[in-house]
This record gives structure tokens, C-alpha cells and sequence, in this order.
């Protein structure tokens, strides 16, 4: 299998995550960074069926778009996927969540504070409304994470991968004050870690 990935994504490394978490050594890994003449070559190869990264090329060539999608499908008979239906469902509305309403804001004023090219649109009033939600959406979890270890069940699961991954740089990239935080702090010290961790940067955790 071959993944797209845009190494500074969020999308694209909530799935390298699982990949290291499930020691899945046996997938390649083809780098296509914003604004990148490798992101444009995907683009027009059609490597990248919604035009973005992450997407992942099974075996056959099927092409597998969107990062939650592609959790699901890599995560499938894992220990990152509850058996019991209702905890399943409720993983899935975690997910549900992290791309309509948490991605769309926490992850946005990221963008626009590290890319470039998106600076025009960082504004002082969009800056500020970005600021003000995104400290809304992580009290949600917050309110959540100070009375569980996980956010479905007894141990991580594909919400927490999925939710890990641009909640852990908000406050480095996006300047969201995570000292309001200490729930979302010591979840984000449990999944770190956890065996086969890998940062964004690719820096191990425990082996």
C-alpha cells in the first residue's frame, strides 16, 4: 500500500499514527506538502480523489480519500476499534465531530498561522472569533477527559488517534492557551505514551 501524505498535516499524520501504533512497517509513504509540485502531480495523476492528502492506495490501486475514512479502514479487527457496538458508535461520533466542527477551527487558525500562503486570510477579527471557538470546542473535551481516560471506553481507540492529532499542536501552532486544559493535558501525556507512539515529526515514543 502506498499513502499521500502531507508530512505538517494533521489528517495526514493522524493516519501514520495508527500506522505506527498497529507496527504496520509494510506501508509506503509518498511526502506531498502543500503548494508542493508532488502535491500537483498527485493532483492530475487523480492520486487524490477529493484533491487533497491523505489518500491511500491499496494493493490493487484502489484509492482510499479522507483520513477518518482510512482509520476505519486500517483499523478494522484492531484493538483501536470497540467490539461493543454502542462504544463503536460513539467512537464514530468523536469522529463525527473532529471534522465538522473541531478540524474546522482549531486546525484552521494552525493553517493560518503556519502557511504562507494562507496568511491573507489571518485576519485579527477571524483570528479572534478562531480563538474564541477553538477554546469552546476544547472545553467539550476537556468537560469529558477530566472524568475519563479515553474518549470511548476503557482505552484508546480511533477517536483518540483522530483527535490526538491537531489537538496536541494547539497550543504550539494554533496559540490556543492549553493551560486551561489539565484533562487534555494528561490525555495527551497517556496516548504519547503509549507502545509505538510516533510524533508528528516522526520522534518515537515507547518502543
Amino acid at each position: 500500500m502506498i499513502l499521500y501524505s502531507m508530512p505538517s498535516s494533521g489528517n495526514s499524520y493522524k493516519v501514520r499514527l495508527l500506522l505506527a501504533l498497529l507496527g504496520r512497517r509494510d506501508v509506503s509513504l509518498i511526502n506531498v506538502e502543500a503548494q508542493s509540485d508532488a502535491l500537483t502531480r498527485a493532483r492530475q495523476d487523480h492520486r487524490l480523489p477529493f484533491g487533497k492528502a491523505p489518500a491511500l492506495m491499496l494493493e490493487d490501486g484502489t484509492l482510499l480519500p479522507e483520513s477518518n475514512a482510512i482509520l476505519c479502514y486500517l483499523g478494522e479487527g484492531s484493538q483501536f476499534v470497540p467490539a461493543d457496538p454502542v462504544e463503536r458508535a460513539q467512537m464514530l461520533g468523536w469522529m463525527f465531530w473532529e471534522q465538522n466542527q473541531h478540524e474546522g477551527v482549531i486546525a484552521v487558525r494552525a493553517a493560518l498561522r503556519t502557511y504562507p500562503h494562507r496568511r491573507a486570510q489571518a485576519t485579527p477579527d477571524h483570528m479572534a472569533d478562531l480563538l474564541a471557538r477553538g477554546h469552546d470546542l476544547l472545553k467539550v473535551m476537556e468537560t469529558h477527559l477530566l472524568q475519563h481516560d479515553w474518549l470511548t471506553g476503557t482505552g484508546p481507540t480511533l477517536a483518540d488517534i483522530c483527535l490526538f492529532a491537531y489537538t496536541h499542536s494547539a497550543g504550539d501552532r494554533g496559540g490556543f492557551d492549553m493551560t486551561r486544559f489539565p484533562g487534555i493535558r494528561a490525555w495527551i501525556d497517556r496516548i504519547v505514551r503509549l507502545d509505538g507512539f510516533e510524533g508528528l515529526e516522526g520522534s518515537r515514543g515507547q518502543s
